[in-house]
């Protein structure tokens, strides 16, 4: 797991972990346009990319980001997708924000196959995820992005996600969640069974908020909900 840390060279700034999506890469334009907002918000941002391949859950996601954070004196934890899965099994954060957290795989006429796929010890990419495909992300994703992003998932990849979604711990009542209801990637249903529509905002895109061109409107509220949990948006 790559991490890397951006900002935070004035005094008193604080720590902020951001635990990208399956396939982002932290040279994504626009992976780097958050990053760099949320450094001009006053953060010192904390960037883990994580491997598209895994064969244990919690040894080769959850540790490396929980050993970071136990050296941390408080954070504030900003996640994407199965970035958003792995933050939901972390501790000790003061605010929680997830950007279309990957919380159930997507209902369709493939969702069938992923019992069966999760049964094969393979670690090789078989199944098509539908993720380079720039409605799918969102219509700012660059063509370098959907060139080297992941789009095709390995069944022991599929087998440690269902088991971490089935174990998912309670979501922190503070905690707010960013999604658009055209998402084909995750379980939107997911989302509405864990965390109430009050501490939801929906916005007009795909599945990356940051891939989509209505990130600028909702980027004061992104930035209020990390700062104030989910009072940002209940008073909206």
């Amino acid at each position: 797991m790559e991490r890397r840390t951006f900002g935070g060279d004035a005094d008193g700034a604080e720590d902020l972990v951001f635990v990208l999506g399956w396939g982002n890469k932290l040279f994504h334009e626009n992976v780097r346009w958050l990053v760099d907002e949320l450094v001009d918000a006053g953060y010192r941002v904390h960037a883990f990319r994580i491997p598209t391949t895994i064969r244990d859950f919690r040894s080769e996601y959850v540790e490396p980001v929980a050993e970071f954070v136990r050296d941390l004196d408080g954070y504030r934890l900003l996640s994407h997708s199965t970035g958003g899965l792995i933050a939901a099994h972390l501790d000790g954060a003061t605010r929680r924000v997830y950007l279309s957290p990957f919380w159930g795989f997507p209902e369709g006429p493939e969702e069938p196959l992923y019992d069966l796929l999760a049964k094969l010890p393979v670690s090789a990419e078989l199944l098509p995820a539908g993720t380079a495909d720039r409605e799918a992300l969102g219509d700012l994703a660059t063509d370098r992005q959907l060139e080297t992003g992941a789009d095709a998932a390995a069944p022991t990849w599929i087998r440690e996600c269902l088991d971490a979604q089935a174990n998912l711990p309670p979501i922190d009542d503070d905690a707010v969640v960013f999604c658009s209801l055209r998402d084909r990637v995750v379980s939107t249903r997911a989302i509405g069974e864990r965390v109430p529509a009050d501490r939801v905002v929906l916005y007009d895109g795909g599945h990356e908020l940051f891939s989509s061109s209505s990130r600028e409107r909702h980027l004061p509220t992104l930035l209020a909900a990390l700062e104030e949990g989910a009072a940002a948006v209940r008073e909206r």
